[in-house]
């Protein structure tokens, strides 16, 4: 068992990685049904609960059967972090995260995200007023450093530990990588090895393969692994690593399981946004959900032009009287 505070994990969790128009509500409930184990929400503006609350306080829906969740948040000012943390405290999430990993441009010009790598001082204040300000357990999000030149991560970990951070998740990237080049677990082992830690350590990173998520949990003896990308358009992989870590065999879904499971996806996401935005996000899954098939780009191009829910369910139809 792994424990973040007072929640409680199976032996070698998998979690959902907080992905910004990807990790809501509807996304989250397939990965849970597929074997996700800890999740979170997408990653909230500390500054947008505080000037647009209504818009940002939706990320905080979330269903009962989708805990153990945690509520992720970022910004770069202490003050409204502690507001913000108070605000998603009275979502009764499991856990409060912060980002300090997010590296996209428009984060780090405000100074949040990855941006406090290179301040780790206020990094810390950060980290230990969220703490003091919840009853909750308080979990991090970071990356290995700022660039090559700058990898401070077994530091962080320790000072965040020092300040009563209760679990840390750590992308095996600078900042300046962005999400290009591979992911370096190396210094993400070095955690993990440090005597001084007693917190769980989860690895983050190219993590796209039931065989990669062993090779990782062996190598680097990480009590976790956490999912992000690989899992957009292919909520089952939870499944397939916790099969093949079990009983070291890989399961395929059927292409009309995958079917269903689109669908499911696509009627939940228009049930809780409007179907306008609904069938906007779903683009980014499509090409994931029906990776593979042969002779695809027509029916590719269909289903990414189609406007309405009833044009994009006409369309899995016509994949599924094709393929399936």
């Amino acid at each position: 068992m792994v424990k973040i505070g007072t929640v409680e994990l199976p032996d070698f969790p998998l979690l959902l990685a907080p992905m910004e128009d990807i990790s809501d509500p509807p996304f989250r409930e397939l990965c849970k049904a597929y074997g996700a184990d800890l999740m979170y929400t997408e990653f909230v503006s500390s500054d947008g609960l505080i000037r647009d609350a209504i818009k940002s306080l939706k990320k905080f829906d979330f269903s009962e059967e989708e805990r153990p969740l945690g509520i992720q948040i970022f910004g770069h000012d202490i003050e409204t972090m502690k507001q913000a943390t108070a605000m998603a405290e009275k979502a009764k999430p499991d856990l409060i995260d912060i980002n300090f990993g997010c590296p996209v441009r428009k984060l780090v010009k405000k100074g949040a995200g990855a941006a406090l790598l290179s301040d780790i001082p206020k990094m810390v204040m950060i980290a230990s007023e969220v703490v003091k300000s919840t009853h909750l357990p308080v979990t991090i999000k970071t990356r290995l450093g700022w660039d090559e030149t700058n990898k401070p991560i077994v530091e962080i970990a320790e000072r965040m530990q020092d300040v009563g951070i209760k679990a840390i998740t750590i992308h095996g990237r600078t900042r300046a990588q962005m999400y290009t080049g591979k992911a370096d677990w190396t210094l993400i082992g070095k955690v993990k090895e440090n005597p001084r830690m007693f917190i769980p350590v989860f690895g983050n990173g190219d993590i796209d393969s039931p065989r990669k998520a062993l090779e990782m949990k062996n190598n680097y003896n990480v009590d976790g692994i956490m999912v992000g990308r690989a899992c957009i358009g292919n909520p089952w992989i939870f499944k397939e690593i916790k099969f093949f870590l079990q009983n070291n065999e890989i399961i395929n879904v059927s292409l009309k399981e995958k079917l269903d499971i689109c669908k499911k996806h696509i009627l939940k996401s228009v049930a809780w946004k409007s179907e306008r935005t609904a069938i906007a996000e779903m683009r980014k899954h499509y090409s994931h959900y029906f990776k593979g098939l042969y002779d695809f780009k027509k029916l590719r191009v269909k289903l990414m032009m189609a406007s309405s829910l009833n044009s994009v369910l006409e369309v899995i139809n016509e994949i599924e009287s094709k393929y399936a």
